[in-house]
């Protein structure tokens, strides 16, 4: 069957529907299909060996997130996917996080390490004090179960 693509702005991304027709993506289907191909590469490479390949990964998760949540990236030992997991959200400024909860959720996946994760929507990437001071939290309070803390990463849009 074919499809005259003309009419259409090379720069726009294009969807087919059931029968057949295309028309401009939305956003939310742009962002779906990203995280479906996410998901595959790490079906086959759920090894975070790099800064470039945990930033790629969650760039995808919370670069265009209107409100602030935060995750974690739970890995064994070899720095191998357990799980991604979003444990708190926020207002668009701010999010309340819980040591007790963090641990509990470590233990209860077996965790060897985390990454720390949170994203600012106002796209400034600066950590604040507050930023800080949950990092040192977060790793004392993990150490005392043998989980590493192995960073704290901002994403501040895409």
């Amino acid at each position: 069957m074919a499809h005259d693509l003309s009419s259409f702005d090379p720069s726009v991304l294009l969807v087919r529907d059931t029968a057949g027709d295309y028309r401009p993506a939305q956003a939310e289907e742009v962002l779906a299909a990203a995280q479906r191909i996410l998901r595959r590469q790490l079906g086959e490479r759920a090894l975070f060996d790099s800064p470039l390949a945990v930033r790629e990964f969650l760039k995808v998760k919370l670069g265009m997130l209107g409100h602030e949540v935060f995750a974690v990236l739970m890995l064994v030992s070899q720095n191998r996917l357990i799980e991604y997991l979003e444990l708190f959200r926020g207002s668009v400024s701010q999010t309340s996080v819980y040591p007790r909860e963090v641990v509990k959720e470590c233990l209860a996946r077996n965790a060897a390490a985390l990454v720390l994760v949170h994203n600012h929507p106002s796209g400034v990437a600066e950590p604040s004090r507050a930023d800080e001071h949950l990092t040192q939290t977060l790793k004392s309070a993990l150490s005392l179960v043998d989980v590493r803390v192995l960073d704290h990463m901002i994403v501040a849009g895409d």
